[in-house]
């Protein structure tokens, strides 16, 4: 099971004003921030989550990253919904809108965006078909 996953990004100012944003619908905020002298010159880092866990993380501190997809969960269909909206209102691209996806199980309904370095981030819902 993974605890937490981070991607490096190009800027982290620009990286915070998109997924400060985008992940609010979902429940999320930042808990953790690192600053460049407390890594030892290894980059800021901000470690987003909730229910006082931070388990999605972006930095520098490294060449930026692209074409990661990470998915997150979404408490019901309009959280997937909102979480889309969020996100392209940010600065996000769209990689897929929100809707059912039964070629991966009945009931599984996501929405895709791309981010300021071209990753993929997905809200998803796992729930009752139909």
């Amino acid at each position: 099971m993974i605890d937490h996953v981070g991607l490096r990004v190009a800027a982290l100012d620009r990286a915070r004003a998109f997924y400060d944003e985008a992940l609010k619908p979902l429940g999320m905020s930042v808990l953790i921030e690192v600053d460049e002298q407390q890594t030892g010159g290894r980059g800021g880092h901000l470690g987003y989550g909730r229910d006082g866990k931070p388990d999605f993380w972006v930095g520098t501190g490294g060449p930026a990253v692209s074409g990661v997809h990470v998915a997150l969960a979404a408490a019901d269909r309009a959280t997937v919904d909102a979480f889309h909206a969020a996100a392209l209102k940010a600065g996000g691209r769209d990689n897929g809108a929100p809707g059912l996806r039964p070629e991966y199980h009945p009931g599984y309904y996501g929405g895709f965006v791309l981010d300021p370095d071209g990753n993929n981030i997905e809200a998803v819902f796992h729930g009752a078909a139909g």
